[in-house]
């Protein structure tokens, strides 16, 4: 084979999405309000284009780092003379009935243990090979009265920790406020509620700017004032859990500004210009969706923008003062600057420091502040409003991720997916969108104690074991994830994800599927034997003369119109194969001889027939499991369906019926199309194949010599992917699952004649440690026999891929008997009804069933997705569509899979709703986008570019382009040669009997 060319169809396809979203603009000079642009403007972007992957790198520079803060991990809480803090105190409430002892780890008393294990944690950032870590001075470790006298202790420990990063070349980020407020502050002045505070505070920033600030450049005054404020004084859920309600929070935050601007000013005006560092405040926000896209519900999101993230924000970088959203919904409960303290708190930060994630989304977020709008986790629309709001800052993402179940160790594959998908919307911010991103961190760097929820989720990148006594920093396989990005930068281009050229071999079979073509056996008027007057006179109608009949003339498959239309839709696709499945339940409604239906049979005979008169191979499926009676006669259905052995011999019988009526027109046959493990017993299963391999037997020995057709079975094979790639369990665990969904029928047929080993082991494990007594039925060496090689090709229906882990996450998604949790990779594209759309699925799929079953000819017999018509216009089915069959010609070209067909499921919606080519509306069927785009396909037998050489099938070389016209034409043509021969014997005559008259009148 020739090796394949790569296509530019990749790189095209991103100059116009980024010449799309230039078209939408970018975010240019900000002001109030600007940001209500966003979700306009994302509602615009081109589909799925846009939310596709993007393989692509940061800026060079970018800064990659991890994060923490000193009450979430350093423990050490009376060690070294540190004073209590707000959280010490909140902590240690009783929570649990007087004497009893508390079941877990007390707050952050020793949480991570980091400040016993400091070389620890700094190997762990050595290891990822960070840029830069953020981390927060305990203010009541440095101050343990909030005021002087200094700890040397504490000054000590700081010390080190920044020596150790220097050492290693990693960028301090320090936080001087994370939420733990001296105690002392709060019992002597009523912490942020009090004036007194920001003063209080400026000193304790002195402090640290003296001690510390030849080796910090990049400085956050506080985290999350937002939480600080309305959840401190406000609502009192977290510490010091003060209930002043909405007018205290609001002061609490007036005090909170205060207190940042006086250290932006203090560093500004003292410090800047030794030390040369950055000075900003770290902001958290949710980022909010419109239940519907109106005005009146987008000016709801910008409002809830403001009142959680523009409280703060739009003080420091805009103007000094609060939103007017806020000042015209809250009247007197929200306090005021004098122009004075405006110019002051204005311009008071050199960054824009940007927290987002599982703190504050769908957590700490106040309903209220939602305004009745939906509450999302998109970064990339948060980044643009920002931009879009703010004057184009300079944007450092200084905490970000989400979390996973405290029970989860080491395989944390849920955090990946979240990691990837904030990755993700971040490059494409800086991109597609233009936005100014300097730098992101992962928080956290370690486990910890997650503040309201305690140890009942994790973060870490690396996972503590909260019992243990020396609290070793074991990596996740977030780990080897994150410092993989942080080495490439991003994520690259690669060579197996971009398209190829090429085309697929001679004869290679491009069809449709439909489950069950649309049978209509309504008779024709000419076979009518009645007879009928017309009265012409009076009613208008025919009316029946009883008792008088014509001679009945024998059925005919042109009687059949509904035949005609479906042939004329599938010659529109220019499809070679048309695939679909039989009734058993109908064409032997007894499930045995004794009753034919007769017209059904003689109508899939016409429908065979028509087929191969326009040059349509039928692909038939004896039989395919539907949720009614699983598409069996009802009689076989009610005693016990395929677990009873009596199925088997009725399909068989049932078979060779069908190969009798139908096999001179069917040379391609299914015995089960898609049998559904998941809804089969290992009884059914075990019966199931045996019919399979009897009815294979019988078409081999009776009928192939005559009928020179092939058979085989169709397989339901979905690919499984390891959750999480750098783990031995997850692989396990995905191939576990593929020997249970695929090899379990397979093996047997196409493998050695048995089930899997993997199977059998499984089971007998489960068996003796849960107690399930399920048990896979045993093959005498007989019936290995007769089932290993009844097959002439892999027949498989592929349609998503799966990602599958080891550790228990979501219950609803764990199943217990195989101990598989599925997982969801968010980055990937998903059609409406969440089913993944995963091209290179398909070409691992093939490369697998080559390694376990050898150079198997193989059709891949339904690969399709469903649609939303309203919204999307096909556009994914395009999209699928084109690189799913790209895939498959990777597949052909280059690992050699003796791929010999690719059928698209489905023909129409009406047989199957939202999946079809055709549509069908009002009674009538519309081409959709995608049976254009896969007729293109079709004539071009692939994807040829220039230098892709010309292949010169042996029909084409004996045929010319207008035999086509001629071999479709047969009947026309006939009929015209009759009317020329009977003109030109009527000219004959005329002549001969003219020139007789002429003699005879001589």
């Amino acid at each position: 084979r020739e090796p394949p060319s790569r296509s530019p169809a990749g790189s095209m396809a991103l100059a116009a999405l980024l010449l799309s979203l230039l078209l939408l603009g970018r975010p240019g000079l900000g002001a109030p309000g600007q940001g209500a642009g966003t979700w306009s403007r994302f509602a615009r972007l081109p589909y799925p284009q846009d939310q596709l992957f993007l393989h692509d790198t940061f800026p060079d520079g970018f800064l990659w780092g991890a994060g923490s803060a000193a009450y979430q991990t350093e423990g050490g809480w009376r060690q070294g003379g540190k004073g209590a803090s707000v959280w010490d105190t909140f902590a240690h409430r009783p929570a649990t009935p007087p004497g009893a002892a508390p079941s877990g780890p007390v707050g952050g008393d020793v949480a991570s243990d980091s400040y016993n294990n400091l070389f620890r944690d700094v190997e762990g950032l050595r290891r990822l090979g960070v840029s830069h870590y953020r981390f927060s001075l305990s203010w009541a470790r440095l101050l343990p009265n909030g005021t002087a006298p200094l700890n040397p202790a504490g000054l000590a420990h700081y010390g080190r920790l920044l020596a150790r990063l220097r050492e290693l070349g990693v960028e301090p980020v320090v936080t001087l406020y994370h939420w733990d407020l001296p105690q002392a502050l709060q019992d002597a002045f009523g912490g942020w509620a009090s004036p007194v505070l920001p003063q209080l505070f400026r000193d304790y920033a002195e402090l640290c700017f003296r001690h510390f600030g030849g080796q910090v450049r990049y400085w956050l005054t506080m985290d999350n004032p937002y939480v600080v404020a309305w959840h401190g004084y406000g609502t009192g859920r977290l510490p010091p859990g003060v209930r002043g309600g909405p007018r205290l929070g609001y002061l609490a935050a007036h005090h909170l500004l205060q207190a940042h601007a006086k250290v932006w000013h203090l560093y500004n005006d003292h410090f800047r210009p030794a030390q040369r560092g950055k000075v900003s405040i770290a902001l958290s926000s949710h980022w909010i969706k419109p239940q519907r896209m109106t005005e009146k519900n987008i000016k709801e999101c910008q409002k809830s923008l403001d009142f959680v993230l523009g409280w703060f924000a739009k003080p420091i970088f805009i103007d000094g003062d609060y939103p007017e959203s806020m000042k015209s919904n809250l009247s007197s409960l929200l306090p005021e600057f004098s122009e004075a303290e405006k110019n002051y708190i204005k311009g008071t930060a050199d960054f824009f420091a940007l927290s987002f994630g599982a703190t504050l989304s769908f957590q700490l977020l106040d309903s209220h502040m939602k305004f009745q709008q939906l509450e999302s986790i998109s970064l990339r629309q948060l980044l643009y409003w920002i931009s879009s709001e703010y004057n184009s800052p300079q944007i450092f993402i200084v905490e970000n991720s989400w979390f996973v179940s405290g029970t989860t160790k080491r395989d944390d594959a849920k955090y990946i997916y979240y990691l990837k998908k904030f990755i993700m919307e971040t490059l494409k911010a800086i991109r597609y969108d233009g936005v100014n991103v300097f730098g992101y961190t992962v928080w956290s760097l370690l486990d910890g104690f997650e503040w309201h929820r305690g140890y009942s989720i994790r973060r870490g990148l690396f996972y503590v074991d909260f019992q243990s006594h020396d609290k070793k920093l074991m990596p996740k396989s977030s780990v080897l994830f994150y410092e993989k990005v942080i080495e490439k930068n991003g994520f690259p281009p690669l060579p197996e994800n971009q398209p190829i050229e090429g085309i697929f071999p001679c004869g290679f079979a491009w069809g449709i599927v439909d489950n069950y073509i649309e049978v209509d056996t309504t008779p024709a008027q000419f076979l009518d034997s009645s007879v009928y007057v017309w009265d012409v006179h009076q009613t208008k109608k025919l009316i029946k003369v009883d008792g008088v009949y014509a001679s009945k003339r024998k059925r005919h498959c042109v009687d059949f119109a509904a035949i005609r239309l479906q042939i004329s839709l599938l010659q529109e696709m220019h499809v070679t194969h048309f695939h679909f499945s039989l009734k058993w339940s109908l064409i032997l409604p007894l499930g045995n001889l004794s009753l034919i239906n007769h017209t059904l049979v003689h109508y899939y005979q016409c429908f065979a027939s028509e087929l191969l008169r326009v040059n349509i191979t039928p692909v038939v499926a004896l039989w395919q499991p539907m949720i009614e009676n699983q598409e069996l006669p009802v009689s076989l259905a009610k005693y016990g369906a395929w677990e009873n052995t009596e199925t088997v011999q009725a399909f068989v019988e049932y078979a060779r019926f069908c190969f009798t009526s139908l096999g001179d027109h069917v040379k391609f046959w299914i015995t089960m199309n898609e049998p559904s493990v998941k809804n089969l017993t290992y009884t059914a299963g075990h019966n199931l194949l045996k019919a399979h391999a009897k009815v294979w037997h019988l078409y081999d020995k009776e009928f192939r010599r005559s009928q020179k057709g092939k058979i085989s079975i169709a397989l339901q094979a979905d690919w499984v992917e390891p959750a999480c790639p750098f783990s031995r369990n997850d692989q396990e665990v995905a191939d576990r699952i593929l020997e249970f969904d695929i090899g379990w029928l397979a093996e047997p047929i196409f493998g050695n004649g048995d089930y899997p080993e993997v199977m059998r082991a499984w089971l007998r494990r489960i068996n003796s440690v849960d107690l399930y007594n399920l048990h896979l039925p045993y093959f005498s060496e007989d019936e290995k026999k007769l089932i290993q090689g009844s097959f002439d090709f892999f027949a498989l229906s592929h349609y998503t891929t799966t990602l599958v882990g080891s550790e228990k996450e979501d219950a609803v998604k764990y199943d217990h008997y195989l101990e598989v949790q599925m997982i969801n990779d968010i980055t990937w594209l998903h059609s409406p009804s969440r089913v993944a759309v995963v091209p290179w699925g398909l070409r691992k799929l093939l490369k697998w069933v080559k390694s376990k079953y050898g150079d198997v000819p193989v059709y891949v017999m339904a690969n399709g997705i469903d649609d939303d018509q309203n919204m999307v216009h096909d556009k994914l089915r395009v999209y699928y569509i084109q690189n799913y069959i790209n895939e498959a010609l990777k597949a052909y070209t280059l690992d050699n899979i003796n791929l010999q067909g690719y059928f698209v499921y489905s023909f129409n919606d009406k047989t199957a709703p939202k999946y079809g080519l055709y549509s069908y509306v009002a009674n009538q069927y519309e081409p959709k986008p995608s049976l254009k785009h896969y007729r293109e396909i079709i004539d071009n037998n692939g994807f040829p570019g220039p230098k892709t050489p010309e292949l010169l099938c042996p029909e084409e070389i004996a045929s010319c382009p207008e035999c086509h016209f001629f071999r479709t034409r047969k009947s026309l043509l006939a009929f015209i040669s009759f009317i020329f021969v009977a003109f030109i014997v009527t000219i004959f005559f005329i002549t001969y009997y003219s020139k007789r008259v002429e003699r005879r009148y001589k």
